[in-house]
């Protein structure tokens, strides 16, 4: 990050984030309530440069609050909102757009446009926001169709395809503009077991072999800690393959738990697994 976030008066005994050069997200203290609903209620944390944040919890937890505040879709009560050494919280919608571009966001169920073929659904963001030629932009189509495994699928429709072939297109539709950062909302949602694996390999390429930033939201216990303890490697020959990840890798996952707008728990999987916390017991079991 090029500016460190300033200590809020608010902050109160909150522990402030740890914030290196590599940090590419800061939450402070970040408050949030509708009406008398409160939402978040002082969630801090970070992302590094190539890492992983996980974020679980029950429904209501304030999960997928905490990627429409990343986006700029909402503002916090209090706190303070860091994306590559920039604050966004205070930002006008005209500044987001700019913080924005380094930005990819993969939704439930996709949401993709069933008018349009894949190719245009993948390269949506470049027609739209971009000013490349149209022959580069389906250069680039094709290559992230490539990345991804569907190359041939690039002329069908999204009513052709699979729900773990769709996903996996919404995932090539998000790194089209090749943003650093990629915010996942439940992205497995709805598939089978077999099927989701498919797509968890898809966000471990992203972060392995891309260094993208990833923050998965996600009540799927199953692919949290798949992506979490996996890491994909390209061979001399050029082939990629998922596999166990190193002890160094996995510390590169953190999770986070949230408990009712509170962060009940944060660390890696080994500890999340040894945590004998009567909540977090409960919600793995």
């Amino acid at each position: 990050m090029t500016t460190q976030p300033t200590p809020l008066a608010s902050s109160g005994v909150a522990a402030r984030p740890t914030v290196t050069s590599d940090t590419v997200v800061v939450f402070d203290d970040v408050h949030l309530a509708f009406d008398t609903k409160v939402i978040l209620n002082g969630v801090t944390f970070t992302l590094d440069r190539g890492h992983t944040k996980i974020i679980l919890g029950a429904s209501g937890s304030g999960k997928s609050t905490i990627l429409k505040l990343l986006l700029g879709l909402l503002k916090p009560d209090a706190g303070e909102i860091w994306i590559n050494g920039r604050r966004t919280d205070a930002m006008s919608e005209l500044e987001l757009m700019t913080v924005r571009a380094d930005l990819g966001m993969v939704f439930q169920e996709g949401a993709l446009f069933d008018s349009l073929s894949v190719a245009e659904n993948v390269g949506y963001r470049l027609y739209e926001e971009s000013r490349l030629p149209l022959d580069e932009v389906r250069t680039r189509v094709k290559e992230v169709l490539g990345f991804i495994g569907l190359s041939e699928f690039i002329d069908r429709h999204p009513s052709e395809l699979s729900g773990g072939q769709r996903r996996r297109v919404a995932i090539a539709r998000a790194m089209a503009a090749k943003p650093k950062i990629l915010l996942y909302d439940e992205a497995t949602t709805g598939l089978d077991p077999i099927t989701a694996i498919t797509v968890d390999e898809e966000i471990i390429k992203m972060r392995d072999l891309e260094n993208v930033s990833s923050i998965v939201v996600t009540h799927q216990l199953r692919d949290a800690f798949f992506i979490a303890t996996q890491e994909a490697v390209r061979d001399s020959s050029g082939n990629v393959r998922v596999s166990p990840a190193d002890e160094q890798k996995r510390d590169e996952a953190e999770f986070l738990m949230l408990r009712e707008g509170t962060v009940a728990f944060e660390g890696n999987a080994a500890e999340l697994r040894a945590s004998k916390d009567p909540y977090l017991r409960t919600f793995l079991s």
